[in-house]
């Protein structure tokens, strides 16, 4: 194989149109060449008269040495050493990405573990989610935190990641192995969306199932029990016992989280985020980044923004969804939580991400290990106060919030949340220290995207689910401070997105089965 990097294209090309025009350029006879591998694709939109992809290539070649490229070398694979033997099959809470990538870890070299999961499979799932999207009724147990696939699946579907390591490769195999597009092995900002999540999970569940591995669903953890030698996990549909107990529970996971606290399980704070979410029409963002000259056929543009301000406080837009849509993804009763969600098309009329603030660990007093996750709470349910107390989310234009006086009208961006939402001023609960740095925020970004602080834009109330407030320590086995159980995953602090959940718990599942 050779790589060549940096190659800019300027029209839309097929496979086979693309792998001429490479050959052709690079000087290649088509005699010598066997095979082209795309390895990058990414967008250059930074001269928007002059918008063109940028492709990164291994080509296969019958005589290397008469070329003069970069020769690519291949790297072993990593041989997992199998040492566990035990009685006991490996246990997993939660089949969100760390949970459901610890188990595809166990199964491919040969444990069969049991997954437990409150909620329902994806196929209930779909139903109680758009029950509530409809009609406001909530099923705590099942809903867009809880259930197959955990949180991520009624997302954006993003695989990107501020990680390095050498698991992601897998992480984007086994995605694309059980129906996700090619194209997520190489796109630079690869996405699954929604619609192909939901038939992605059904395949690796018959897959984990073929292999002998066990789902229980709507089996809720009640409590542990430990000893030395095994740990005792009690549901509500009965206890089970293992020596390999796997904490993939996701940020949501409050009950458990008071659970474990009175277990004296080593948990302390983390810095976390909360705010809101912004939209604004997708075609003024296309044109922000990608300009009115470009006649290539280009996916609904993105935008990644970040303002440091005062006191240690910054705002930045999280999960942007391009032509998604705002989605209600509250788990308890009285509260609203708010998240954006994209299929994979992209088709709809608005953008939306989350205008983040970071809450820091000193912001609360006394030594509660919780104290952050109280704070999301009452968060949420001012929200739900402000929105009529009838699951209608609180909104409030930009022009408006800039202005701290309440909406009394909708102008030309129409908000997307269901299943309703009532007009108001989001000043009159955010936290001062987040309106200040959000509104400084929004004037900055405006300055990178025109329109940015448009006047119509909408602001929905509340995000607090960006990641866990809290992290549950774990040694250099990634054991909790109880044997026999390992803190996992995004809820548990390790993780914050479905690629570093999974290459988490991949991790996870490597250090049981080699210990």
């Amino acid at each position: 194989m050779i790589r060549i990097d940096n190659i800019n294209i300027f029209e839309d090309l097929n496979e086979a149109e693309l792998t001429n025009k490479i050959l052709k350029k690079n000087k290649i006879s088509p005699n010598d060449f066997i095979s082209l591998d795309i390895v990058k694709k990414s967008i250059d939109a930074r001269d928007k008269r002059n918008v063109h992809y940028n492709y990164s290539v291994n080509i296969e070649l019958k005589d290397e040495s008469k070329y003069n490229f970069k020769h690519i070398e291949e790297v072993p694979e990593y041989k997992i050493k199998l040492n566990r033997k035990s009685e006991y099959k490996p246990i997993i809470i939660g089949s969100g990405p760390a949970g459901l990538f610890c188990a595809l870890t166990f199964i491919d070299n040969g444990y069969k573990p049991i997954i437990i999961e409150q909620g329902s499979c994806v196929e209930d799932r779909i139903r109680y989610v758009e029950e509530y999207k409809t009609t406001g009724h909530l099923n705590e147990l099942c809903n867009v935190q809880f259930g197959e696939g955990g949180a991520g699946t009624f997302s954006d579907g993003k695989l990107t990641t501020g990680i390095n390591s050498p698991y992601i490769k897998n992480v984007l195999e086994n995605f694309h192995k059980f129906g996700a597009p090619k194209e997520i092995l190489y796109l630079n900002k690869p996405h699954i969306g929604t619609d192909n999540l939901i038939n992605i999970l059904k395949n690796i569940r018959n897959y984990i199932e073929s292999k002998g591995g066990e789902y229980h669903f709507n089996t809720k953890l009640l409590d542990l029990e430990s000893n030395k030698e095994t740990v005792k996990v009690i549901t509500n549909n009965g206890e089970y016992k293992t020596d390999a107990l796997v904490l993939a529970i996701g940020h949501s996971a409050r009950d458990t989280f008071k659970m474990l606290k009175s277990k004296n399980m080593n948990m302390q704070r983390k810095n976390f985020s909360v705010g809101v979410r912004i939209e604004h029409k997708q075609s003024m963002i296309n044109e922000s980044q990608y300009g009115s000259y470009t006649k290539l056929n280009l996916p609904p543009a993105e935008y990644k923004l970040v303002y440091h301000g005062s006191d240690n406080r910054s705002c930045y837009s999280f999960c942007m969804c391009p032509g998604g849509e705002v989605i209600a993804s509250s788990s308890e009763k009285e509260s609203i939580v708010t998240n954006g969600m994209s299929v994979f098309k992209r088709d709809k009329e608005n953008a939306n991400a989350a205008l983040l603030v970071n809450v820091l660990t000193t912001d609360f007093e006394g030594d509660d290990p919780l104290a952050g996750m109280h704070f999301q709470a009452e968060l949420e349910k001012k929200a739900f106060i402000l929105g009529g107390s009838n699951y209608n989310a609180p909104i409030q234009r930009v022009e408006d919030f800039l202005n701290d006086v309440p909406s009394t009208k909708i102008g030309s961006i129409i908000p997307s949340y269901k299943p309703g939402y009532t007009l108001c001023n989001l000043n009159d609960i955010l936290p001062i220290f987040v309106s200040k740095t959000l509104k400084e925020g929004i004037l900055s970004f405006d300055h990178k995207i025109r329109g940015f602080a448009h006047p119509d834009a909408i602001l929905t109330g509340v995000e607090t689910r960006s990641s866990s407030p809290i992290t549950i320590q774990r040694n250099e086995r990634l054991m909790s401070n109880i044997p026999f159980i390992y803190p996992c995953g995004e809820g548990a602090g390790f993780a914050g997105g479905i690629t570093s959940a999974a290459v988490d718990g991949i991790k996870v599942a490597i250090s049981i089965i080699e210990n």
